[in-house]
């Protein structure tokens, strides 16, 4: 069983969430830095990691690492990876992405022209070309270099992660799947409680919802890129792991998920995304403005994403509309309320500070993640004739 680091990038600021998704895979973690999260796998890990993985943007196999602060050091550094090893002769390579952060190497331009030529000279020394066809299958190369330690992989993934492909139809600024699943795993929402979110847009919360308490994991009805390396990865290992997720599903199961947007071809939009993700009968859908938030049960969640005013005109509407979301909350009593927004004066106008606050970069917007923590449910009583109290 061969031994691989995988590379795992995610969102700033949720590395956590990532490492526990990992650990509960059954993986060893390497390294947690700024971003990303390294681990231990076979390549059946690379197939578990793209299908069950909530968190992660895609799936990396490490190549190597090596320091350099010259073009000649990148090229030397680059041509000592044993390419051959995981390249076939037919194979089309090539940098697609070159990152630089504190590094005295900082063109991406030139960084991904000057691996491809360390590439093309080692491997043509290793097969005997001059010529590669480059017909085969896809080995893009991703390249991180910060202060001049240079990471190198090739992506596993293609289509970044968060691409589940149930989100046909978008509404304004959605929120990214991969985002949406790993805040809702950063509260203590589970599928016996309460969800609402009251400017659902596209559905993705709800939706992400469902599928975690359905079981169903979120990479299983996607392709990826490696299916095609079959010099590496034999195709049972994917289909062992779909067939993994594909016994873990229950969708059976009884939920209250909720989502509500003011905009009725938004919320229609939202219900055809859930009906892609087979989760459309586990939540429910409808056209109601955020003055109109109540539910008659206690201890729920509303875990949402309201507008943020990027546009100028927009933001002049932001004070009213946070006094609307202060208002519905304080309706709520018993609930616990996440809100994740750019709008610095949030806790101003929804007139409570929240427990906590998280910053968040989604894409290049700073957000916060302001979390209104309510009291937790009594305790059930233990059927007749059990002892103890519930866990």
């Amino acid at each position: 069983m061969e031994k691989l680091e995988l590379i795992a990038p995610c969102h700033f600021g949720l590395e956590a969430v990532l490492k526990r998704e990992i650990t509960d895979l059954g993986y060893e973690i390497a390294e947690v830095t700024d971003g990303k999260v390294s681990f231990y796998g076979d390549w059946a890990a690379v197939c578990y990691a793209n299908v069950f993985l909530r968190t992660a943007e895609r799936i990396l196999v490490k190549a190597g690492s090596f320091h350099a602060e010259t073009f000649e050091d990148l090229f030397q550094g680059t041509r000592a990876i044993p390419w051959e090893e995981l390249i076939p002769k037919d194979g089309r390579f090539w940098v697609a992405k070159a990152t630089s952060v504190k590094s005295r190497l900082f063109s991406p331009r030139d960084i991904q022209s000057i691996m491809k030529k360390a590439m093309v000279d080692r491997m043509g020394m290793k097969y005997q070309l001059s010529h590669f066809p480059e017909s085969g299958p896809d080995y893009p190369v991703r390249v991180t270099i910060l202060k001049d330690e240079v990471t190198v992989g090739i992506d596993t993934t293609g289509t970044s992660l968060h691409k589940r492909g149930y989100r046909l139809l978008t509404a304004k600024a959605p929120i990214s799947e991969t985002l949406a699943a790993a805040l809702i795993m950063l509260t203590p929402w589970k599928k016996d409680r309460i969800l609402v979110d009251p400017f659902c847009g596209s559905g993705t919360f709800p939706i992400e919802a469902a599928m975690m308490a359905a079981g169903i994991a979120p990479g299983m009805n996607r392709e990826f890129l490696a299916e095609q390396w079959e010099n590496l990865i034999p195709k049972k290992a994917w289909y062992d792991a779909v067939d993994d997720a594909s016994s873990r599903i229950d969708d059976t199961i009884e939920t209250d998920i909720q989502g509500y947007d003011i905009d009725g071809e938004v919320v229609r939009a939202a219900r055809e995304n859930a009906r892609n993700a087979g989760v459309d009968h586990l939540i429910h859908f409808q056209q109601r403005p955020v003055s109109e938030l109540r539910h008659p049960k206690k201890y729920g969640f509303v875990i949402t994403n309201p507008p943020y005013g990027e546009r100028l005109e927009d933001r002049k509407a932001l004070p009213a509309l946070y006094r609307e979301i202060g208002q519905a909350f304080r309706g709520l009593d018993s609930w616990s309320e996440y809100i994740i927004t750019s709008y610095e004066d949030a806790e101003r106008y929804i007139g409570k500070k929240a427990d906590k606050n998280r910053k968040i970069y989604n894409g290049m917007i700073k957000t916060y993640f302001y979390q209104y923590i309510g009291p937790k449910p009594p305790a059930k009583r233990p059927a007749a004739g059990q002892g103890g109290r519930e866990k």
